[in-house]
């Protein structure tokens, strides 16, 4: 059975891999992490083997799930699939024949939409030409602040039918993106007891990019202390564009 997914940009949940360690910013206060220990102590066998402590944690080490990989062909209703939310994928841990069993698993099961997210856009990059790109899978990287819009550089590079950023947690300006053959941004603020603050400015000029260069804007929290502390409404309304699904050059 699938897991059913809170986050508001998508439906479900499959995790072929768990654990993950800190690469950025971004990852400081992961909610991944937090919600590993929980699992942990609640016996779950997929978060039982820790982490390096400076890095990750309790139930944190990337470990891979052979065993999983074929949940997604009992679904029978059509569903967007979160793949990895409580990993990355492309985590150097990962072999590179296990990202590509779970690109077949994609590619047998048409009938979903299948989103990928990473911040490790180097390594993305370096195996993209290894590997064959279903057209129901959506690639994109997570971009926090200034210091590392590189990502949607070399995401621009993979030859996924959708390309999509996640500037979240946003952490800082993000002004003059190069949007070209990006097709959805999705913001979002920090959520957590340490949750560091998004300003409004951050997120509108954010927005305007997205509507100068006709960019489907999905906003998705204001953050605080949980998820759902700040609600998610900006100006007074809600932003929930999502990309046209169909294949993308």
């Amino acid at each position: 059975m699938a897991e059913r997914s809170g986050i508001e940009w998508t439906e479900a949940t499959w995790n072929p891999t768990t654990g993950c360690d800190r690469v950025s910013a971004g990852c400081d206060n992961c909610y991944a992490l937090t919600l590993a220990k929980r699992l942990k102590a609640m016996g779950s066998r997929k978060y039982q083997q820790d982490g390096d402590p400076r890095t990750s944690g309790p139930g944190f080490k990337l470990t891979i799930h052979p065993e999983v990989l074929d949940l997604p062909k009992s679904w029978r209703q059509p569903r967007i699939v979160f793949v990895d939310s409580m990993s990355d994928l492309f985590h150097p841990d990962v072999p590179i024949a296990f990202i590509r069993q779970v690109f077949d698993v994609i590619k047998e099961t048409p009938q979903h939409t299948y989103q990928i997210l990473t911040k490790r856009s180097q390594r993305l990059r370096k195996v993209a030409e290894d590997l064959i790109w279903p057209w129901n899978l959506w690639m994109g990287v997570s971009v926090e602040n200034d210091t590392y819009r590189f990502r949607i550089d070399q995401l621009r590079e993979v030859p996924a039918a959708i390309r999509f950023l996640s500037l979240e947690p946003l952490l800082g300006p993000l002004n003059d993106l190069d949007l070209d053959r990006i097709h959805w941004v999705i913001v979002g603020g920090e959520s957590g007891p340490n949750a560091r603050a998004i300003e409004e400015a951050w997120i509108k000029d954010i927005r305007d990019q997205c509507r100068a260069t006709g960019v489907p804007f999905f906003f998705k929290q204001w953050g605080g202390r949980t998820p759902k502390a700040g609600g998610r409404r900006l100006g007074g309304r809600t932003y929930d564009a999502m990309p046209e699904f169909k294949q993308v050059g």
